[in-house]
């Protein structure tokens, strides 16, 4: 796409290449932070100046070469050959983005080659402030300065204080003034399996349900059965459903079934480990509805990208009883009705909350400043403004490219849904690198995102859905340097589609 902002990545060699950056500060260290590609005070539209930084033959100004470079010659330019033969094959993360990172910064990531890519993945959703933010660098360094114990066990601690303060803050007020908060292991199961317990235990009824993007009806009608029968323990629901493809549940429905579990006593838990924390344009999912939940399930960005679970739930569930009786579910052990253990131990003891690495202090202070940061710099407007310039956008590709289905989204968290037009499915086409399918699409464009210096996820139960999950400081510049590079890596998949012989791109050897 000619003017695109990806123009000027290719390097002398036709590698996408960029300084090794003695203008970057590293991760950790302190001073002046380096120019950040396309940050504030750049104006540079996310271009980097083509320089190509390798000596010849590929070597380091020492005479090395770039992957003896290292401690006993190991060297991170060689890692995507070594990891096969040290890793499991279930690495879907490295196949698809075979990138070395060695240094980022804000939306931008530098791989071992000297490479710049612009970071739309975000950690899927771990990081709100993109990579290495100063407020969180800070934070981090204020504990490690003071002698703080580092790994705390769940112990009450200055650190976990002030983050529980501060997300109290951001919290819908009718939750927040009857909060309790439960950390948990930082696992991605164990605290949506603290939630579902304290649930369980608070009701005496064992039954949830799980609201799927297609199963509102379903959802709705068990909490409210024709029979008058028993209602569930509680019911489970994602307010956007990232992992089912970025899909929305309607505001008018969340309310409706707000109002019918309350009316059954039905605990309501929205699981906001990937919406919340300004995600959507509101701190919370919820927040868009007006719903206050019984439990909120939390994890993803409010660690401020290191691991942090907890659950939040509304002190009506945490009466004596329940508490005992969670208490009781949660050590790892059955108990019978006069209250001895029973059984054998659960395989999940950490599904209680009770695991060892809950409330890790590093992680509380990185996620108190980012909380505090998210809320005082009003970043989920600024996500709310920029979501709607990019859902127009990718409107617009979606009119110009019959593979591009639907787009759909709420603030940063936006997805782009690639299918076969009607009729253009061709099984009997001997073109192998021509994609007929959804998956088969989707993995091209984020190979193709790739090539032009622009990291993107892929979701979906079919994975046909690319999904764009950019930093919440991401800015008017860096989103125009996005939406540019997408829509010629769509421009290049579409021309492949009909069988063109794709444009000319830039190329990263692995």
């Amino acid at each position: 796409m000619a003017g695109s902002a990806y123009e000027g990545f290719a390097g002398g060699d036709g590698e996408i290449a960029a300084p090794r950056s003695m203008e970057w500060e590293g991760p950790g260290r302190r001073g002046r932070p380096g120019r950040e590609e396309a940050g504030p005070e750049s104006g540079e539209s996310g271009r980097v100046r083509p320089v190509n930084v390798r000596s010849e033959a590929g070597r380091s100004e020492d005479g090395r070469s770039e992957d003896d470079a290292g401690p006993r010659g190991v060297g991170p330019r060689g890692a995507p050959r070594r990891q096969p033969t040290r890793e499991t094959a279930a690495r879907t993360y490295p196949r698809a983005l075979p990138v070395v990172p060695v240094r980022a910064r804000g939306l931008t990531v530098e791989d071992a080659a000297g490479r710049r890519y612009l970071d739309c993945s975000s950690g899927s959703g771990a990081l709100a402030l993109g990579h290495n933010h100063p407020v969180v660098l800070e934070a981090i360094r204020r504990v490690l300065d003071s002698g703080a114990p580092l790994h705390a066990m769940g112990l009450t601690t200055p650190v976990e204080d002030a983050f529980v303060t501060e997300l109290l803050r951001t919290l819908p007020p009718r939750l927040s003034a009857h909060a309790r908060v439960r950390f948990c292991g930082p696992g991605g199961t164990d605290p949506v399996d603290t939630a579902v317990a304290l649930a369980r235990a608070a009701t005496g009824r064992a039954p949830v349900v799980t609201v799927t993007g297609t199963h509102h009806r379903a959802a709705a009608e068990a909490c409210c059965p024709a029979d008058a029968g028993e209602p569930p323990a509680g019911v489970l629901l994602e307010p956007v459903r990232g992992a089912d493809g970025v899909l929305t549940v309607p505001d008018a429905w969340l309310r409706d079934l707000r109002r019918i579990t309350a009316g059954r006593s039905v605990p309501l838990i929205a699981d906001e480990t990937e919406t919340g924390v300004g995600r959507t344009g509101a701190f919370w999912a919820v927040d868009h509805s007006g719903v206050t939940p019984d439990v909120l399930i939390l994890s993803k960005a409010i660690g401020g990208s290191l691991p942090l679970a907890a659950v939040v739930h509304h002190d009506a569930l945490d009466g004596h009883d329940a508490l005992n009786a969670l208490d009781d579910r949660l050590d790892g052990h059955r108990y019978d009705s006069d209250g001895h253990r029973a059984g054998f131990p659960r395989h999940r003891a950490g599904a209680s909350g009770a695991a060892t690495f809950r409330g890790n202090q590093l992680a509380l202070a990185a996620g108190a400043a980012t909380l505090a940061h998210v809320r005082e710099q009003r970043l989920a407007a600024h996500a709310a403004a920029l979501g709607g310039r990019i859902l127009s956008r990718l409107r617009d590709l979606a009119a110009e490219f019959a593979c591009v289905a639907d787009v759909r989204g709420r603030g940063l968290m936006i997805g782009m849904e690639l299918a076969p037009p009607d009729g253009a499915l061709d099984g009997t086409s001997a073109d192998a690198d021509r994609p007929r399918t959804g998956s088969e699409l989707a993995a091209a464009v984020q190979r193709e995102c790739l090539h032009r210096g622009l990291i993107v996820d892929l979701t979906g139960p079919a994975r046909n859905v690319v999904r764009l999950l950019p930093p919440l400081i991401v800015t008017e510049e860096q989103t125009s340097a996005v939406l540019d590079r997408l829509a010629d890596a769509v421009q290049a998949v579409d021309r492949r589609r009909d069988g063109h012989a794709p444009p000319h791109r830039v190329h990263v050897p692995h």
